[in-house]
C-alpha cells in the first residue's frame, strides 16, 4: 500500500472518533450563554471592536425599539450611494474610495492624481516572479495561487517585519496594486497548463484604473468598452469594504493584533475569503441560475418559475439544500444597499450585451423568491436580494471566468483589509484574545 493511501485509510478510520468527541450541543451553548459564530439568536453580531472605517445600517431606533430599515453602507462618513453618484461619466471611483478608506479623507484632485500615479507605478512584480512563482505550480484554485504569491512577495521585501505605519502603508499600497496582476496571471497560467489554452501575460498600463487594467490583462486583445470598465469599477467599490465584523476583515484584525507582518495578515484574510460561506456566494448564484435556465421551459412564465423555486426551497432540485442563493443577508433585513445601487448598472450592461431575457428572469426571481421564502419559511420580513445575486451575472457578461469571481472579490476587499490593518496598528495595540469556556469532562 502506498504511503498516501495508508494515511488516507487511517484518517477515514478515525473520523467518527472526531465527530463523537468534538460535537458540542446547542444546549450547552444556551446553558452558558455563548453565541455560536459570535451571533445571537436573532443573528445580531456580538460587539467585539470599534472602527471609524465603515458603518452598516440595517435597523433604526424608533421609540426605543429596533425597527428594520432599508440597508445603508457608509465609508468614512460617506454613504456609498453618494460616493458612486459623485463619479463622473468618464471617471473611475475605486481609487478614490481606496484613498478614503486608507487615509480617512476624500482626496482633492491633486491628491487623487498623486495616489493614482503611485499606485499605477507600483503595478510591478519582482524580476522573474511571474515565471518562478506564479507559473511554477499553476492551480485551478486561484485564491490559493494568490495566497502563495502574497507570502512569497514577503521574501522580496527587505522590510517585511518593519512595523512602522509608514512601512505598512507602503506594503498595503503595493498589494492593492499587485492583486489584479497576481490574480489574472494566476488564471492564465492555470488556463495554459491545465486547460491547454494560449497564455497571455499583458503588462498593466500605469495610466489606467484598477478595473481597466483587470480587463486589459485578462483579455487576449486587451480591449474593453468604457461601460464594461465602469460597471466593473462600481462592483469593486461595492465590494471593497463591509465593516470589521465580516469573517475575512475580522481575520485581518485578529492576525494583525498578534504583531505579524502585512503579507501574513493579508494571506490569512485570503484564506478566510476563499471559504464558500464567505466569498463564493456569487458562484452558487450562477450555478443556481444555470440550473433554472435548464429546467424552466418558459422563463417568462411566473407560475412555472415560482413552482421551480418552490421545489428548490423544498430541497427537491438543484443542490437539494433548500436555499435560493443570493436571497437574504446576515446583516441586512429589508434591502442590501449594494444591490440597490448595482442593479441599474447591471441593467445597462445587460441591454448593451443583448441579455434582456436573462435580466427579466433575474427580476422575476427577485420578486418571487421573497414571497416563497415568507410562505415556506414563515419569514415575513427581512428577505431581499443581496449584491451577490447580480455580481456573478455581471462577471459572466464581462467574460470573466468563474475561477476569478472570488479573486475579484479579493481585488476589491484588499483596500478594506488594508484600512482595518492600519486602524488596528494605530488605534488598538492589544492582542485580540477572546475566551472559550471548556466543557470537557474530567475523567480523573
Amino acid at each position: 500500500m502506498e504511503k498516501k493511501d495508508l494515511l488516507a485509510n487511517y484518517a477515514a478510520s478515525k473520523q467518527n472518533m472526531c465527530i463523537t468527541n468534538d460535537t458540542i450541543s446547542d444546549g450547552l451553548f444556551q446553558e452558558y450563554g455563548v453565541n455560536r459564530g459570535l451571533r445571537d439568536v436573532n443573528g445580531k453580531g456580538v460587539l467585539t471592536g470599534l472602527t471609524r472605517i465603515s458603518k452598516i445600517v440595517s435597523f433604526k431606533d424608533e421609540n426605543g425599539k429596533q425597527v428594520p430599515c432599508d440597508g445603508e453602507l457608509w465609508y468614512r462618513g460617506y454613504n456609498v450611494k453618494t460616493l458612486i453618484k459623485s463619479i463622473g461619466p468618464n471617471e473611475f471611483g475605486f481609487e478614490k474610495a481606496a484613498y478614503l478608506l486608507l487615509f480617512g479623507e476624500l482626496p482633492d484632485q491633486a491628491q487623487l492624481d498623486e495616489f493614482c500615479e503611485v499606485l499605477g507605478n507600483s503595478r510591478t512584480l519582482p524580476t522573474n516572479f511571474t515565471r518562478d512563482v506564479i507559473m511554477k505550480a499553476p492551480s485551478k484554485d486561484i485564491m490559493n495561487s494568490m495566497t502563495r504569491s502574497i507570502l512569497t512577495l514577503a521574501a522580496y521585501d527587505p522590510y517585511t517585519t518593519d512595523s512602522s505605519i509608514e512601512n505598512n502603508i507602503r506594503q498595503c499600497m503595493q498589494l492593492i496594486a499587485n492583486f489584479p496582476m497576481i490574480a489574472v496571471y494566476g488564471y492564465h497560467a492555470y488556463n495554459h497548463y491545465e486547460n491547454d489554452s494560449s497564455m497571455y501575460i499583458h503588462r498593466p498600463d500605469p495610466k489606467l484604473s484598477t478595473a481597466e487594467n483587470f480587463l486589459r490583462m485578462l483579455r487576449p486583445n486587451k480591449q474593453y468598452t468604457q461601460l464594461e470598465a465602469q460597471v466593473l469599477d462600481v462592483a469593486l467599490m461595492l465590494h471593497m469594504e463591509h465593516g470589521g465584523g465580516n469573517n475575512s476583515t475580522f481575520t485581518t484584525r485578529v492576525v494583525t493584533s498578534a504583531g505579524t507582518d502585512t503579507y501574513s495578515a493579508i494571506a490569512a484574510a485570503m484564506s478566510s475569503l476563499k471559504g464558500p460561506k464567505h466569498g463564493g456566494a456569487n458562484i452558487k448564484v450562477m450555478q443556481m441560475m444555470n440550473d433554472i435556465r435548464e429546467n424552466v421551459h418558459d422563463w417568462s412564465d411566473r407560475d412555472e418559475v415560482k413552482s421551480y423555486l418552490g421545489k428548490m426551497l423544498d430541497g427537491q432540485v438543484f443542490d437539494k439544500k433548500g436555499l435560493i442563493y443570493g436571497m437574504g443577508h446576515a446583516v441586512y433585513s429589508l434591502s442590501d444597499p449594494r444591490e440597490r445601487v448595482f442593479r441599474s448598472y447591471v441593467e445597462h450592461l445587460a441591454e448593451a450585451k443583448g441579455r434582456q431575457k436573462d435580466m427579466n428572469l433575474y427580476n422575476m426571481i427577485e420578486e418571487v423568491a421573497p414571497e416563497l421564502i415568507a410562505e415556506k419559511r414563515h419569514i415575513f420580513k427581512g428577505v431581499s436580494p443581496n449584491v451577490d445575486f447580480y455580481s456573478g451575472f455581471v462577471y459572466e457578461m464581462l467574460g470573466i471566468p468563474s475561477e476569478l469571481y472570488t479573486p475579484l472579490f479579493a481585488i476589491a476587499r484588499i483596500a478594506g483589509w488594508s484600512a482595518h490593518r492600519l486602524e488596528e496598528l494605530v488605534g488598538c495595540n492589544k492582542i485580540i484574545r477572546p475566551a472559550y469556556k471548556s466543557v470537557m469532562e474530567e475523567l480523573e
